[in-house]
């Protein structure tokens, strides 16, 4: 059985971030590779697109946040955004955030990051564009600029100013079925990539710790959707709440709801099991546990035989 992935072992940051077979860096890089990760995202003064060094992109990811309101149907417990605090902008600003987008861009395929506070010492390997995520405040297929947004998106990698980038939307499914969604999603090239969150197997504990506006059945139903017809990634965030880990039994009925997408025809490309990494807005959650995140990857990979890796 294969070893799983995770930034929290001791050089397994490094590694996630370098191909197979590089040698691991020396103990004081490795500090260097591990500090980068978990790092608050990091808006450069801007007011729709940040920054993030992100163990699941492996390094650099360009966040789009769909979301200024911070408007989103899920409630998790772990969430690192403070919808307490009032927001600069209630909807986007399409020529505002198309020309941040191409100046950070600018910014990284020229190298000039590490000038700017907060990536002085992140190391070269992530700094390396990974891809540009539509994500940040709230969940962007609820955004009522989803389409061009993605329109804006692409229409800026088509203009070849810029090398090739990889767009991947991160989302809790709930919007997958609407119309403008799944028109923006025809526009994704096999290379972009949706994320998509599962993180209960019942909906007592989705009721709990994702506090969804919506059942685990429509969660489901959607990803199925998406997934018959293009691979997914599947993200699970696991917290330790109240210094309790989840119960062994919600992991079970977790794994089998996988096994149930996969008989049904989904496409899982690779499940992400991973825990709180920033700082949450409630401070009940935690990290959970490495050996806890490893066996809830082990009961995935016994049930399903999916990819699946612990960051």
């Amino acid at each position: 059985m294969d070893r799983a992935v995770s930034v929290s072992e001791t050089s397994s940051s490094a590694r996630s971030a370098l191909a197979p077979n590089v040698r691991a860096p020396a103990p004081a890089r490795n500090e260097a590779l591990t500090a980068s990760f978990g790092s608050p995202r990091n808006f450069l003064n801007n007011r729709f697109v940040y920054a993030v060094i992100s163990q699941r992109a492996r390094g650099l990811s360009i966040g789009v946040n769909l979301n200024p309101d911070k408007y989103c149907n899920f409630n998790c417990l772990y969430c690192e955004v403070n919808r307490d605090e009032p927001v600069q902008d209630r909807k986007v600003n399409l020529r505002v955030l198309s020309a941040e987008l191409q100046s950070l861009l600018t910014i990284t395929f020229q190298g000039r990051l590490r000038e700017f506070p907060g990536f002085h010492h992140t190391p070269e390997e992530l700094l390396q564009l990974k891809s540009v995520a539509l994500s940040g405040n709230g969940e962007p297929t609820l955004s009522p600029s989803f389409m061009e947004v993605v329109n804006e998106v692409i229409h800026i990698r088509s203009l070849g100013r810029f090398p090739f980038f990889k767009i991947v939307l991160i989302t809790n499914a709930s919007g997958l079925d609407s119309p403008e969604v799944r028109g923006g999603l025809s526009t994704f090239t096999a290379d972009d990539e949706i994320w998509v969150k599962l993180e209960a197997g019942t909906q007592a504990y989705l009721d709990r710790v994702n506090r969804a506006n919506l059942t685990l059945k429509k969660i489901m139903s959607n990803i199925l959707l998406i997934a018959r017809e293009r691979p997914v990634v599947i993200q699970s965030l696991f917290p330790l709440i109240d210094g309790e880990d989840p119960p062994s039994d919600e992991i079970e009925e977790y794994v089998h709801r996988l096994k149930e997408l996969q008989a049904a025809g989904a496409q899982i490309s690779l499940v992400q099991v991973y825990s709180a990494h920033r700082p949450p807005h409630r401070p009940t959650c935690g990290h959970l546990p490495l050996k806890v995140l490893s066996r809830i990857v082990q009961r995935v990979r016994e049930v399903t035989g999916l990819k699946a890796e612990v960051f």
